[in-house]
């Protein structure tokens, strides 16, 4: 897809694998459900679908009236939009990024994707991190030894706390995943 991440597009694919829906009731699962990292509804919910069913992702199943109102068209995800869901989700949960809402995104629809493949993804993250963290430490180390004054380096110490602070939530996710101690279970 061209758009960075489309968190809209794949939450619509994700909402899709529970139940062909049309886009209101999508725009109502999304705030029902607290998919805060979603902005710009209802407009960006229209345009991710338009998008989604351009490139085939999904596609109408029937066309709905109820009594005076508007026709709605239903959609259902295809086997393209399927692997394509679960091709963004690997990424965005392997790869740590800036924008944190994409992250976010990607655990609130994990869900999606099996176990096994889940905790691959997550451990790749932890072993990412475990990177930069090292490259950091090294780095603030070699600007001491330069002189720098501790105060004048306060940003890359506060970066470090986070990366850790995710670290330990991963492990401790991927140490839950291990013992089977989420229900994998989609919603009703």
């Amino acid at each position: 897809m061209a758009r960075r991440h489309d968190l809209v597009g794949l939450t619509v694919l994700a909402l899709l694998t529970l139940r062909a829906a049309h886009p209101y009731e999508l725009h109502r699962l999304i705030v029902d459900w607290h998919k805060d990292y979603i902005t710009g509804l209802p407009r960006s919910l229209y345009h991710a679908v338009e998008r989604l069913a351009r490139d085939e992702f999904i596609v109408p199943a029937k066309t709905d009236r109820e009594g005076r109102r508007p026709e709605r068209t239903v959609y259902e995800i295809t086997d393209e939009g399927r692997e394509e869901l679960a091709a963004r989700l690997r990424l965005l949960l392997e790869r740590p990024d800036p924008d944190r809402r994409a992250f976010v995104a990607a655990v609130s629809l994990m869900g999606c994707l099996p176990p096994p493949e889940t905790a691959r993804a997550l451990r790749a993250r932890a072993a990412t991190i475990e990177g930069v963290l090292a490259g950091m430490d090294a780095h603030r180390r070699a600007m001491a030894e330069d002189g720098l004054p501790a105060v004048l380096a306060l940003e890359l110490e506060y970066e470090q706390a986070l990366h850790r602070a995710e670290l330990a939530w991963l492990g401790d996710l991927l140490d839950r995943l291990d013992k089977g101690e989420l229900d994998w279970s989609p919603p009703t």
